[in-house]
């Protein structure tokens, strides 16, 4: 399996356990293949350093810069090209999309609601990271 996962879920994952973390982990054991973008990594980069990051990362012991060269390394990172806008009311996760398209995804995995209520791009699902892991088992 081919995927993107947004943001929200790479967080989730790097910081906090459950089935964002299965995901990542999922990726790291080869179950699936992760992609992102040089995009998607300098968001990443950007919102782990929030004020509300601070707490949980000073408690790990973390810096963002190596949580995002940490995914970097687990990831596929691809070169997304342009496409149609997608997402009128958040332009910004059609960054998502792009990179799912260029990575030839067959799955984004996002919580943002956003995009998930697309459902699908073209022939790409997007879903919740707890129904892709569900089918992830069951592949």
């Amino acid at each position: 399996m081919r995927a993107v996962a947004d943001n929200n879920i790479v967080i989730s994952g790097l910081l906090w356990r459950g089935p964002s973390r299965d995901l990542l982990d999922a990726a790291r054991e080869g179950k699936l293949e992760l992609f992102t973008s040089g995009a998607l990594l300098a968001e990443l980069e950007d919102v782990l350093q929030r004020t509300k990051f601070v707490k949980r990362l000073a408690e790990a012991q973390l810096q963002p810069r190596d949580l995002v060269n940490g995914f970097a390394a687990l990831a596929t990172v691809v070169q997304p090209g342009p496409i149609t806008p997608v997402v009128i009311r958040d332009p910004d996760d059609d960054a998502v999309v792009a990179c799912a398209v260029a990575a030839a995804a067959t799955s984004i995995i996002s919580g943002d609601g956003h995009l998930l209520e697309l459902k699908k791009y073209r022939e790409i699902e997007i879903i919740k990271v707890a129904d892709f892991i569900t089918q992830l088992g069951k592949g």
